[in-house]
């Protein structure tokens, strides 16, 4: 092995206006080691990740449910891309949202199970300005890295921001389209276009340089790592074999993103104006769901940020599916009225969906983090809804599913059955503590999960 590079290397290939991460290699880890924080680290003090994906209107209970307890369990029809990672995940049954319930606010249980899911606060029922619900659970761990990491958190969706207007049954869009909230009144703007979230993680310099840099690669069709060849062939001179290795793959993968995005950059525009608009989001939402889910694997895999929230659909969401034979909207079908093709449709696009988590999770754990175990290792990660049954807006059973080992701190290869109804803020606490923020109550919680 070669000597080890100098920090700023570590961290970044830098190029005007643009900075690529560097991943995790063994000629760096000396380096590393020496750098790592109780905050956010695991026992082994490779950085600890957290994230959120959120699927709207409830699932199909029956498809969902796993057979058996424990590691005897058996997967429920829906879940069959995820055989391959039993051994590394949870799925819970007994996890309850009571503030998505509607109480004396009545309607509106869409705008309340977005809000309440990483708050586990109620929202105020409003239309207006005066929002309130509370800080969200990756924020609350965001500002204890807040200073460790580029970005403290990211936020993903694929659906448009909205943050005023009204939305469901007198509820401010704002509770609807946002699963991040910095305050009680402030929620963190999403992201849905790909091309921005990777200029945002690759961009680096001041404005002007940020700027130039970008329209020297549009009008060239250079790629951003043309930006940065120089310092990373100096630093691949400096590494040991297998990290050289590593490197090349590295950034072969960074390319295939770019590649990816100007492919769904140029796709679908009208003939007519002569000349092809760029579109902000891919035409697939497949491949739109990919493009952010791997955006997420880069971020964590530079460190760039350790927290991330990604919002698949708003709840409510109405988006038929017509790549997987399901023409009517989701938000329709999940008032399904136990009508056996209703059910039907709702299990493809619960099975669609959990193809995504699949190919989220399989990426995670084909990449090696510091410590030489993979991301999802060194991660948690959670999945789930608002809503159970969406045809009855029930918000106890929650489908939820965790996935990762918390750097060995969490016990997967499960379904966990908690036999009552527990307050989903109850593993949120948990979270936190394993994060190194040491909160006594998070939201609506009754004490810190044990079983994980």
């Amino acid at each position: 092995m070669k000597k080890s590079v100098d920090m700023n290397r570590r961290n970044f290939l830098r190029g005007l206006g643009a900075a690529v991460g560097v991943p995790a290699m063994e000629s760096l880890s000396p380096v590393m080691a020496a750098t790592v924080d109780s905050l956010a680290t695991t026992a082994s003090g490779s950085p600890l990740r957290m994230a959120y994906l959120y699927i709207p209107n409830g699932v199909n209970i029956e498809h969902w449910k796993p057979q058996g307890k424990a590691a005897g369990y058996k997967l429920g029809k829906s879940m069959a891309a995820l055989e391959g990672l039993k051994d590394d995940m949870q799925i819970f049954s007994g996890f309850a949202h009571k503030h998505a319930d509607g109480g004396k606010d009545g309607a509106g249980d869409h705008a309340r199970s977005n809000a309440t899911f990483l708050t586990g606060q109620r929202a105020k029922k409003t239309a207006g300005s005066d929002i309130k619900v509370g800080t969200s659970v990756d924020q609350i761990a965001a500002r204890g890295v807040e200073d460790q990491t580029r970005l403290p958190s990211l936020e993903l969706t694929c659906d448009g921001v909205r943050k005023s207007g009204r939305c469901d049954s007198g509820y401010s869009c704002a509770y609807q389209f946002n699963l991040s909230w910095r305050s009680e009144n402030q929620p963190n703007t999403p992201e849905a276009s790909p091309r921005l979230v990777f200029e945002r993680l690759f961009g680096s310099g001041s404005v002007e340089e940020r700027a130039k840099s970008l329209v020297q690669r549009r009008s060239t069709q250079k790629s951003i790592l043309d930006f940065i060849s120089d310092d990373a062939k100096s630093m691949h001179r400096n590494l040991g074999r297998n990290d050289q290795h590593k490197l090349e793959e590295y950034l072969t993968g960074v390319r295939e993103i770019e590649r990816r995005i100007q492919r769904n950059e140029s796709l679908g525009a009208p003939a007519d104006p002569g000349i092809s608009a760029p579109s902000e989001k891919p035409k697939s939402y497949r491949e739109h769901m990919r493009l952010l889910m791997d955006m997420m694997v880069l971020a964590f895999q530079t460190d760039s940020t350790r927290i991330s929230t990604f919002l698949l659909a708003h709840d409510g969401s109405n988006r038929s599916f017509k790549e997987i034979g399901v023409s009517e909207g989701h938000h329709n079908l999940s008032h399904h009225k136990r009508k056996k093709s209703n059910l039907q449709k709702l299990q493809k696009i619960d099975q669609f969906y959990l193809e995504q988590l699949a190919y989220f999770m399989h990426k995670m754990k084909a990449t090696k983090d510091v410590d030489g175990q993979s991301l999802l290792h060194n991660s948690m990660i959670v999945y789930g809804s608002g809503i159970a049954d969406g045809d009855r807006h029930s918000h106890v059973d929650l489908p939820v599913i965790v996935g990762g080992n918390a750097g060995g701190a969490f016990t997967p290869g499960r379904h966990v059955d908690l036999g009552e109804e527990v307050p989903l803020s109850n593993l949120y606490l948990r979270m936190l503590h394993e994060f190194g923020v040491k909160e006594k109550r998070f939201g609506d919680s009754t004490g810190v999960l044990k079983k994980v």
